[in-house]
């Protein structure tokens, strides 16, 4: 309960995060019919930059605002591809960011901004304080439902939507460290044995690849049929003691993600690097053949090593 995101809000982290859920949620838009967001982990939906947490980590100034360059955005040299650019314009349209960025919306702000008016969020945050600010942001939004409860156990209620279709974003603080994998294991397996379509997006951080690598072998063999892997980092992967990077895996992935992703991937590695040139992976971890049936076997190929850009 110590972890406050605001302190956090619109770092290197969120920028792969809160992109890769705009793809996500463009993937879904494409069917006419509703899908269902589902947040385990939601915080408070909304966050000051100005505020004495950001101010005291500027975390944002190595992050999002590394994005805001006017050549970036308005074709210049080496402009951002167009998921950042419409991305980075959704967070701009917010209100409060007329005259800059000044406000930095969670993921639950985001999807609500992205979704339609038959789409569905559920919200699921254990903070008190986080959760009162949730239901104040979305008072008005009939679409949004905030639960005061455990998002990992909220999912045996929640799962399957009444939707059929949609999204369950899972970005815990990792105060559990790496029995927080262990968590998201468990979750998972009872997850898709009660929504075995349902899409399912992990964020999680990279601090030393030991720590990572056995919940990557995990996702491998967890049943899902495709599992796309992103990850950047901004610096060496050998610390326990800061944030070196960070990644998204997604369960049941949209068949062309990667295509989505590539470009952008890219241009966070030459924007966002700190130390040294950012590294930077994507590739399927489970990938099944698109002429089989359903009961195609599932690919899988050992993990290498995060790419660095030329």
């Amino acid at each position: 309960m110590n972890y406050r995101h605001a302190y956090h809000a619109g770092n290197f982290a969120d920028v792969l995060k809160h992109s890769v859920l705009f793809a996500l949620i463009q993937a879904l838009e494409a069917k006419d019919t509703p899908f269902a967001l589902i947040d385990t982990h939601a915080g408070s939906g909304c966050y000051a930059l100005d505020s004495e947490e950001a101010g005291k980590t500027g975390e944002y100034r190595d992050g999002i605002a590394r994005l805001m360059f006017p050549d970036l955005r308005q074709g210049g040299q080496g402009t951002l591809p167009s998921l950042l650019r419409h991305w980075l314009d959704a967070i701009l349209a917010l209100p409060g960011n007329e005259h800059g960025l000044k406000l930095y919306p969670g993921s639950p702000l985001q999807a609500a901004r992205a979704m339609r008016a038959t789409d569905s969020a559920q919200l699921c945050e254990l903070h008190p304080e986080e959760v009162s600010r949730l239901r104040e942001l979305f008072a008005r939004d009939h679409r949004v439902h905030v639960h005061h409860r455990n998002g990992y156990e909220a999912l045996k209620g929640l799962l399957p939507p009444k939707e059929k279709r949609g999204l369950v974003l899972i970005d815990p603080p990792y105060e559990a460290q790496d029995n927080e994998f262990r968590l998201i294991e468990a979750t998972l397996k009872a997850a898709l044995q009660r929504w075995p379509t349902g899409m399912y997006a992990i964020w999680y951080p990279i601090k030393l690849r030991s720590q990572v690598q056995p919940f990557l072998r995990w996702l491998q063999h967890c049943g899902a049929r495709r599992v796309l892997r992103a990850e950047l980092l901004v610096r060496p992967d050998d610390s326990p003691l800061r944030l070196n990077g960070s990644g998204m895996a997604i369960l049941n992935a949209p068949w062309n993600l990667d295509q989505m992703l590539r470009d952008p991937l890219q241009a966070m590695a030459r924007l966002l690097a700190q130390e040294r040139a950012a590294q930077w992976q994507l590739d399927w971890l489970v990938q099944e053949q698109d002429a089989a049936g359903p009961s195609s076997p599932r690919h899988t190929k050992p993990l290498p090593p995060p790419r660095r850009p030329r």
